[in-house]
């Protein structure tokens, strides 16, 4: 004879592993908003309905998915046009990740990165840069490998050169 167990009856959270197409719910309110690693960084977004016509600065990473005419400076974060993304800007930041579109000259301190159905028409420098197959790119590359300590003295004791004529 057969015997089955009953099955449990359905509480939120009652095993670990979610059913396939069964809501996935956090154990506690706050767990969906705790980071749960120390890597976690705060990034704003803008989203695909927002156009913003000025200029954009700020310390943290930032996400654009809408329009934008004019400056971004996001000195030492990661700025990321998404895929709906249309930026006609000059851009500074540690990193630049381009899904979208963009229009103006990128400057990264670390790394930009030009994916696939990405356009870019501009300058761009940076210590690296990736461009993937089918990316649209139009402009110049230049890799700024930064300068080294030793460098960056022997430039400072330089005597100031005078410059026009006598």
């Amino acid at each position: 004879m057969l015997t089955s167990n009953p099955s449990p009856p359905n509480l939120l959270n009652s095993s670990s592993t979610p059913r396939p197409g069964a809501p996935v719910t956090p154990a506690s309110p706050t767990a969906a908003i705790r980071p749960t690693t120390a890597v976690a960084r705060n990034v704003s977004f803008l989203g695909s309905t927002m156009e913003i016509k000025g200029q954009i600065s700020g310390e943290e990473d930032l996400q654009i998915d809408g329009r934008v005419q004019g400056p971004i400076s996001l000195q030492g974060k990661r700025l990321i046009a998404g895929r709906t993304a249309q930026l006609t800007s000059e851009i500074v930041a540690a990193e630049v990740i381009v899904y979208g579109k963009v229009t103006g000259n990128l400057l990264a301190d670390e790394r930009i990165e030009i994916k696939k159905d990405a356009s870019v028409i501009g300058d761009i420098t940076s210590q690296r840069v990736m461009i993937e197959d089918g990316a649209h790119f139009k402009g110049s590359v230049e890799i700024d490998r930064g300068k080294t300590p030793a460098a960056v003295e022997s430039e400072s004791l330089r005597a100031p050169t005078a410059v026009g004529s006598i």
